[in-house]
């Protein structure tokens, strides 16, 4: 028998409470051989979607996804270089005077900064932080509560004490990390939102296990479970992995042996993607099947509440009851703003 696939395409994030980051690594360097002297990285949720380094000179991006930030902003990755192009002057600059008062101006030595924002999809809080490290140790940084930076090291504190005082700086600094940093994130993830899973159920023939298969799915925070008559169920169930896809999306399945259940109780059984948090509005994809294989190749959108005996949806007449419980996080997007953020230098 030919292998039965059920595709559902949804989207299934929904709008479970999780905390998101936007983040910026750049490096300067010196003496060391075959590396960059510059290297910069951006990441969401410690997935990365940008790289730039002193050998290329220009910003790319290393998600398939970030591609389609140019259709919204057409000259994003120009100005992204622009950005990796002025970061890499300031900190080749800021990497010089910190050999200088540490009084090590020969060897290998690395400048670091890192700074970016999280913020809460559910509460709206957000944090935003602006770090910077010499030769692996912490150097200077800010403390998001007060605004005002603590530097560890003696070398590092009249730096302090001058950003402290450039009040139009610290004013820059928080608009920046706490509300540009923001909207960024936002639109990234709002960009990487859409991309909408899958949910399949695979079978190979009437006696093999049946596979609920979710791909394409952002964040990894979700759950997969098969249940009967609205309980989970656990015998005969093969929970498997949450595995990353080379895209930054994740993937999982769950299989569940049927081959003892009587016929006529299968109708009974349903697989449960959702977030694993609690959430508003969670999103339960359940699938009705008279049997799996007497369902028809066919997918049926269902809107929130549709009744599961409703013939019509979305203009397609369907002849098994199916329907998909769909859950979508709205944004309220704010007016673009590219702003290049530059920290003053060490001096």
């Amino acid at each position: 028998m030919t292998p039965l696939i059920f595709l559902i395409l949804v989207g299934f994030q929904g709008s479970t409470a999780v905390t998101h980051s936007l983040k910026y690594f750049y490096t300067a360097s010196s003496g060391i051989e075959n590396f960059p002297s510059y290297v910069s990285v951006g990441l969401v949720d410690d997935v990365q979607i940008s790289y730039c380094d002193s050998r290329t000179n220009e910003n790319i991006p290393k998600q398939d996804w970030m591609n389609k930030v140019n259709s919204e902003y057409p000259d994003y990755w120009k100005e992204e270089t622009e950005t990796c192009l002025a970061k890499q002057q300031l900190l080749k600059d800021n990497l010089e005077i910190a050999k200088l008062r540490f009084n090590k101006t020969g060897g290998e030595h690395i400048y670091q900064q890192m700074y970016g924002c999280e913020w809460d999809d559910e509460t709206g809080k957000v944090k935003g932080y602006d770090e910077f490290g010499y030769d692996g140790e912490d150097l200077i940084r800010l403390d998001p509560k007060t605004q005002e930076w603590i530097a560890p090291k003696p070398q590092a504190v009249n730096t302090k004490h001058k950003w402290d005082h450039d009040r139009n700086a610290v004013d820059h600094e928080k608009f920046y990390l706490t509300q540009t940093c923001v909207e960024w994130l936002q639109k990234y993830f709002k960009i990487h939102l859409f991309y909408r899973p899958s949910v399949s159920l695979l079978q190979k023939n009437p006696s093999s296990p049946v596979s609920c298969f979710a791909t394409g799915f952002y964040p990894s925070r979700a759950e997969m479970f098969w249940r009967k008559d609205g309980e989970e169920i656990h015998d005969g169930v093969d929970k498997g992995e949450i595995l990353p896809n080379n895209d930054g999306t994740f993937q999982m399945n769950v299989d569940i042996d049927l081959s003892s259940v009587p016929t006529e109780d299968r109708t009974k059984y349903e697989c449960v993607p959702q977030e694993r948090q609690k959430s508003l509005n969670i999103l339960n994809l359940k699938i009705h099947t008279p049997w799996l294989h007497t369902i028809q190749q066919m997918a049926v959108w269902c809107p929130l509440n549709t009744s599961l005996h409703q013939s019509k949806c979305n203009g397609l007449i369907i002849s098994v009851i199916i329907c998909v419980v769909i859950s979508v996080l709205s944004y309220n997007m704010l007016s673009y703003q590219m702003c290049l953020h530059f920290s003053s230098t060490v001096i």
